[in-house]
């Protein structure tokens, strides 16, 4: 397999880099997961969106007629490590990832129409409602109901972990349409504006005290049925639906390169007592084996947009990448808080923070980093059956 880049994605980059070099400020340090962002720093988030949506770069694999520019696998993968890597705050993400595509597929055309520009553009920010207190892991458990009511849908229940709910205008969210049927069937796929009545936002700060999660209560909320997206009752399936976008996980890879590199040029830089070095001929070995890691993360990720780019579809490829990168994510985070000792323990506020605190507070964030998408034990599950054929029990 050659990942080397052609002349013409090599053009692509340097494009996306230059732009990504005029538009976000050297010092930005913000979590483009949008858990550690002032107000101040969501407008520069919502802005810097609508700069990308200008050049259809808010969702790159999108079909044209949809807003996107259909760009094949790998110069996706191009476009998102380098904003990544950036660190560049993409609010539509949740948009482009989840909501849009499922809309492109089963959506009616008035839905198209009014939802999906709003997607490209940054317009409309969305949040996903679909675990429960009791349906995290176990989804189709839910019990939020919608009961049809005239040309209306009255939903009732309770929403958790949801990401950005405070700041978004919509929600796509799954309820229960017919509990008598089996837990699979029986459940409906809704758009939900959050300002509707009878919505009210509880945040859920995380451990490193940053609000980005939140809990979200449903209590008497009418939705119009034209608000429902594919059949009742069929909402499962809907859900299901997703794009081979972003499988091959090199946003993550990005984001742990830079902060790897960060780390790096502190320690080239730190002053003659170390700053909080301590064994400087141990940290360098430290450094030179999470330098072959973040190779092997990348090279894994390119494994998987590269079968991709040949019209296979990525398996248990996919999730050696996640489980390898994610969990380097958490190496990377300790290796920092460890190099620096005391001071990487130390939050932005102190004047003996160093990076602005990056590290003491990403040490604790890169905690759910094997939780989200997928946990380490699922991946690991799968790369068991379908990658070495070992039986399901």
């Amino acid at each position: 397999m050659d990942f080397s880049f052609t002349d013409e994605q090599r053009a692509f980059q340097q494009e996306v880099r230059t732009f990504l070099q005029q538009e976000i400020p050297p010092d930005w340090d913000g979590d483009a997961y949008f858990l550690e962002l002032s107000d101040e720093e969501w407008q520069f988030a919502l802005a810097f969106t609508k700069k990308l949506g200008e050049r259809r770069w808010t969702a790159p694999a999108w079909p044209p007629e949809y807003g996107g520019l259909g760009l094949d696998f790998m110069r996706q993968v191009i476009l998102n490590e380098e904003i990544s890597y950036h660190r560049g705050p993409n609010v539509s993400w949740i948009g482009v990832t989840y909501v849009g595509p499922t809309i492109i597929v089963h959506g009616t055309e008035e839905q198209k129409r009014e939802f999906l520009p709003g997607i490209v553009s940054g317009d409309i920010v969305w949040c996903q409602g679909f675990s429960e207190p009791n349906a995290g892991s176990d989804l189709a458990s839910l019990q939020t109901t919608a009961v049809r009511d005239g040309d209306d849908y009255i939903i009732n229940g309770t929403k958790i972990w949801t990401t950005i709910a405070h700041r978004s205008n919509w929600c796509f969210m799954l309820a229960r349409t017919d509990p008598t049927a089996p837990k699979h069937k029986g459940i409906s796929y809704f758009l939900v504006p959050m300002d509707a009545p009878g919505i009210s936002i509880v945040p859920l700060p995380n451990m490193a005290g940053l609000h980005g999660f939140n809990q979200v209560f449903f209590e008497n909320v009418r939705v119009p049925a034209r608000y429902r997206v594919g059949e009742e009752n069929r909402g499962w399936y809907v859900a299901m639906t997703t794009l081979n976008f972003e499988r091959s996980n090199i946003s993550q890879n990005a984001f742990c390169r830079r902060n790897f590199d960060d780390l790096v040029a502190y320690c080239r830089e730190a002053p003659p007592d170390g700053g909080g070095l301590a064994g400087r001929q141990a940290v360098r070995h430290r450094l030179a084996e999470l330098a072959i890691e973040v190779e092997v993360s990348r090279i894994l990720s390119y494994r998987v947009a590269h079968l991709q780019e040949r019209g296979l579809v990525p398996n248990y490829e996919a999730s050696v990448a996640k489980v390898f990168t994610s969990e380097l994510v958490q190496r990377v985070a300790r290796a920092g808080v460890e190099v620096m000792n005391l001071y990487g323990q130390l939050r932005e506020g102190s004047k003996y923070a160093r990076l602005r605190g990056f590290f003491g507070r990403h040490y604790l964030t890169s905690v759910s980093y094997t939780i989200a998408a997928g946990t380490s034990e699922v991946q690991r599950n799968i790369i068991a059956t379908k990658g070495l054929g070992l039986p399901m029990s």
